[in-house]
């Protein structure tokens, strides 16, 4: 009976995603947490992050994720986003990231397709905000107040107080 409702819930997932990307769920958190815990669950999606992750989307290596005071809001309603922390990643407190943001600390090594090169951890600061489809590489660095815009590729490390966008990403305003 189990695998029953297991197979039926299984041929729903895209139905499930396309009424989540919809913006159907995410209006009410308290339900959006239950169907994450579902998820985590029955399915084990993201079963070994200790906050609570949109459904939709995948971290990896969790335990070298650090994350600031209420960031977890941004976990749980954002969808489609990637996260692979194989150099670490630290995000500030009160960072938001919009869907389909994706945080890349570590690329394969060119001469060992099983380990990762050693580069320097992501690091970004408080009160940021990560746009739709903006993309952020190894190494970076980005400082407090930083707007990254909707589907900017982030390959450098960037100061606090400015806005940031383009491929790749580029000062486009600073701020006070």
């Amino acid at each position: 009976m189990k695998n029953k409702y297991k197979n039926i819930l299984k041929n729903n997932i895209p139905l499930i995603k396309n009424l989540s990307e919809k913006g159907f769920f995410s209006k009410d958190v308290r339900k959006q947490r239950i169907i994450n815990y579902f998820f985590k669950k029955v399915f084990r999606v993201n079963s070994d992050v200790p906050w609570s992750v949109h459904f939709t989307s995948k971290v990896i290596i969790p335990q070298k994720i650090k994350i600031g005071k209420n960031v977890d809001r941004s976990f749980l309603l954002s969808t489609g986003c990637y996260f692979q922390a194989g150099n670490g990643i630290e995000i500030g407190d009160n960072t938001i990231f919009a869907p389909g943001v994706k945080i890349i600390s570590a690329n394969h090594s060119s001469s060992n397709l099983d380990e990762w090169e050693k580069e320097d951890s992501i690091v970004i600061g408080e009160n940021c905000w990560l746009g739709a489809n903006s993309i952020i590489l190894p190494g970076v660095k980005i400082g407090d107040n930083v707007i990254v815009a909707a589907g900017a590729i982030v390959t450098k490390s960037f100061d606090s107080n400015i806005t940031i966008g383009g491929c790749p990403a580029k000062i486009i305003k600073k701020s006070i």
